[in-house]
């Protein structure tokens, strides 16, 4: 199935803010409580964060477009990380940070999420980042498989806080020039 990916644009938010309403609960580890989820919807992935995710010079933010439903999205950041135990792992320069790759459940298993990714790849290359990074939840399997059939090695750890909940992810690397 092809997918159409596209940048993001503000009439995009609202859609954005339900779609991340219904994807980001499945990456959460299973004893994640509702109340930690909705704090981080709300401090993260409202439609006001979409809004200026969007108009954010350093973000992109790539959409899949199913007939003007958003089935999928990614969120690119090309600043160099804040985190000082991911800064210690990267080893490709300039890294831009995958901070979210989310695709609806009824997009699983139909090729959309390899297609997000690539998409994602090709706008870091092209704005010329030499690698991708990403944080991904220690129990996320899944996820986990992915981003590894798509190129990701782990490289190091880092905390997440989710919620009144700190969370342990794998740090994990693409290199994107030869």
């Amino acid at each position: 199935m092809t997918h159409v990916i596209r940048p993001a644009t503000a009439h995009d938010a609202a859609r954005l803010a339900g779609l991340a309403a219904v994807t980001f609960p499945l990456a959460c580890p299973p004893g994640s409580s509702p109340e930690d989820i909705a704090a981080h919807l709300a401090s993260t992935l409202s439609e006001a964060n979409f809004r200026s995710y969007i108009a954010d010079p350093g973000v992109t933010v790539l959409v899949i477009d199913a007939g003007g439903d958003l089935r999928g999205y990614s969120l690119l950041a090309t600043r160099p990380t804040g985190d000082p135990a991911v800064a210690a792992v990267l080893t490709e320069r300039p890294c831009t940070e995958l901070s979210k790759c989310y695709v609806h459940p009824d997009h699983h298993g139909l090729g959309a999420a390899a297609e997000l990714m690539h998409a994602s790849i090709g706008a870091a290359a092209a704005a010329g980042a030499r690698g991708l990074w990403l944080g991904v939840n220690s129990q996320n399997a899944r996820a986990i498989r992915f981003y590894e059939k798509s190129g990701f090695r782990r490289v190091g750890t880092k905390s997440f806080t989710l919620g009144n909940t700190v969370e342990h992810d794998f740090v994990m690397e693409r290199r994107l020039t030869p």
